[in-house]
């Protein structure tokens, strides 16, 4: 029961991660350009700091834990993002709410580094137990979308960081009880590790090739993920006008596009331990492909359903490069594997948003879908490189020593 609970609470802490990093985008899209007087573009400058720190601070916070403890980690950034919420509701100008998102930036690195290590690490099936902990996550991004409409709606924006942030508090001290008797006992030194067998030179080239590929899989998936996620509320809000009127409802079709492509992660958690990441990988950026270029030009029906079908592809992609690198990482050094992967992927988040702002302010959204399309067919190309079957765990760790 025990460990369930401690499941479902990793679970929630992913969903709450997601949702307090694109609280801002609803924000943006739907009250503050209207109540500051600012253009849409124009605040999404003030998020780019907030997402550099989600990025950045993953490294360090995995290395933390590993060091420390994981689970204290975890109650740190429900406890920390939780109160970092709770003050941005009462921001002022764009230059407090900026710093409010760096802050929630910051104790947002902790999960993917920490979170994704000990679903690793303490249970068995991972690919269905990250594809599970995965669906949570982008259930935060569409929730985001759907609770912050609400509140636009019915209590206004501030409401919206404030009472989430609350709740994430009072989830956090949950967290410290549940665990409590992990922390409370002092961390084991690791264990000595035998020295690393040279392995030969053609399962270094391609334990050399798979790293390459995953990170810049990685980055360039980042770039899709941040796009779509961040800019969907707004695209709804200028297509989908003739669906849609008001805020709770754009953000009830953002949270029905975002709930449905979660069922992709479940599929692919059910395929990666059946036909292995190759495969798989290679019909999610397929889908995205063909999705993302028939975007262009549609509005209202055509264009819910095909941001359902990219959408899709884009979330059912997320666990596979986790997948391959809890299956090569070792245990001791694994949330710093983490760590580094999430820095990659998060620090080119940030860096996409004054592109989503670039091209949005000279060419609209369908130059965006368009330059999509194009990093869809780079994410295909590369997996088309990975062999069809991975090294066993540990020969990552191996090939570095």
């Amino acid at each position: 029961m025990r460990e369930r609970l401690h499941f479902l609470l990793l679970n929630i802490g992913h969903f709450l991660d997601h949702f307090f990093t694109l609280v801002f985008a609803t924000v943006a899209a739907l009250a503050l350009h209207r109540e500051w007087g600012l253009g849409y573009a124009d605040l999404l400058k003030f998020a780019t700091p907030g997402f550099f720190a989600f990025g950045v601070f993953a490294l360090p916070a995995g290395w933390l834990a590993d060091k420390w403890s994981r689970e204290g980690m975890m109650s740190v950034f429900f406890i920390g993002i939780g109160a970092a919420s709770t003050a941005t509701a009462f921001a002022r100008t764009p230059l407090e709410i900026g710093l409010g998102l760096f802050v929630i930036g910051i104790f947002a690195a902790i999960y993917h580094p920490v979170g994704l290590a000990i679903v690793v690490e303490k249970w068995r099936n991972t690919g269905m137990r990250i594809a599970v902990n995965g669906v949570f996550g982008n259930l935060g991004v569409a929730s985001a979308a759907l609770i912050t409409g609400y509140f636009i709606d019915h209590g206004g924006w501030r409401s919206a960081f404030f009472v989430p942030g609350m709740l994430s508090i009072l989830i956090g001290a949950a967290y410290t009880v549940v665990v409590w008797s992990e922390l409370s006992q002092p961390k084991a030194p690791p264990r000595p590790r035998a020295a690393a067998k040279a392995l030969p030179a053609g399962v270094r080239a391609t334990l050399l090739r798979i790293s390459i590929i995953v990170f810049l899989t990685t980055a360039v998936s980042s770039i899709v993920f941040q796009s779509t996620t961040f800019a969907l509320p707004k695209v709804f809000d200028e297509r989908l006008g003739g669906i849609a009127v008001s805020a709770t409802a754009l953000g009830q079709l953002a949270f029905l596009v975002f709930a449905l492509a979660s069922v992709g992660q479940l599929v692919v958690g059910h395929l990666l331990d059946r036909l292995g990441p190759r495969t798989v990988f290679i019909g999610a950026a397929a889908v995205q492909l063909v999705f993302f270029a028939m975007m262009p030009g549609l509005a209202d029906w055509p264009a819910l359903l095909c941001a359902m079908a990219f959408m899709l592809a884009a979330f059912g992609q997320i666990p596979i490069n986790d997948y391959m690198i809890g299956r090569m990482a070792e245990g001791a050094w694994r949330a710093r594997v983490y760590g580094v992967r999430y820095v990659v992927s998060f620090t080119v988040l940030a860096a996409a948003l004054p592109l989503i702002a670039f091209i949005y302010e000279r060419w609209g959204f369908d130059a965006l879908f368009r330059v999509l399309a194009v990093s869809a067919g780079i994410i295909l190309a590369a997996v088309l490189m990975l062999p069809h079957k991975l090294p066993q765990p540990g020969a990552a760790a191996a090939a570095g020593a």
